[in-house]
């Protein structure tokens, strides 16, 4: 097992890096602001749940044989890019909404658990299709593994939950704090109409830079 002090100056690191500017945080801002805490919520727990999926691939050896496949690497970046294009091309076209009464009573609309679910599922694949995630995944977790404290796969699935702990904190705090001003938005429709497009051209964007990144 890791030592308590690496542990939690891996703490500090995966906080850092959960704060800085990437398509991750800004999906989970854009998801919040667009359509509520609870859904920008659900889509942190399954960027959570993605970086679960990395985190084992690594401690299995897993990722290194995806690594050095050019083909693999390129297949999940179009397929990647190709779902926030499509996710874009749905912002684009959503009209606005006039249901704004439970917003502007201070009360969300039930979430469905079918939807929660959905949403769930769109931050599974916004992790798992993008491959510089499991890169930089494999790259970064070996490095605060110690050979001297025992099993490095074991230590290297401790550090992965340290990070989900460290996403889960800053990505839901961005969820709750952009899903309220969200929430102030959506009180006209004017206010969604140009969030929908503001969505859209954020996930085209993202989607763009996605097909750009080289290996």
């Amino acid at each position: 097992m890791p030592a308590v002090d690496a542990l939690l100056a891996f703490f500090g690191v995966a906080v850092l890096l959960a704060l800085s500017p990437g398509p991750d945080n800004l999906f989970v801002l854009v998801q919040s602001v667009q359509r509520g805490w609870r859904v920008g919520m659900c889509v942190v727990l399954g960027l959570c749940l993605g970086i679960v999926v990395h985190t084992t691939a690594v401690a299995l050896g897993l990722a290194a044989v995806f690594a050095a496949s050019s083909a693999a690497f390129t297949v999940l970046k179009w397929c990647g890019a190709a779902y926030l294009a499509w996710l874009a091309w749905g912002a684009l076209r959503a009209p606005a909404s006039t249901s704004a009464a439970p917003q502007i009573a201070g009360q969300l609309p039930p979430l469905p658990w079918r939807e929660a679910l959905r949403m769930v599922g769109r931050g599974v694949v916004m992790n798992l299709t993008n491959p510089k995630v499991l890169i930089f995944f494999l790259a970064f977790l070996p490095q605060f593994a110690d050979p001297a404290r025992g099993s490095v796969a074991l230590q290297i699935i401790c550090f992965g939950w340290v990070f989900v702990l460290a996403t889960f904190l800053v990505f839901g705090a961005i969820a709750c704090f952009s899903g309220a001003f969200g929430g102030l938005l959506l009180r006209s429709a004017r206010g969604q109409w140009w969030l929908n497009r503001l969505a859209g051209l954020v996930f085209l964007g993202l989607a763009v830079r996605l097909a750009t990144v080289q290996k």
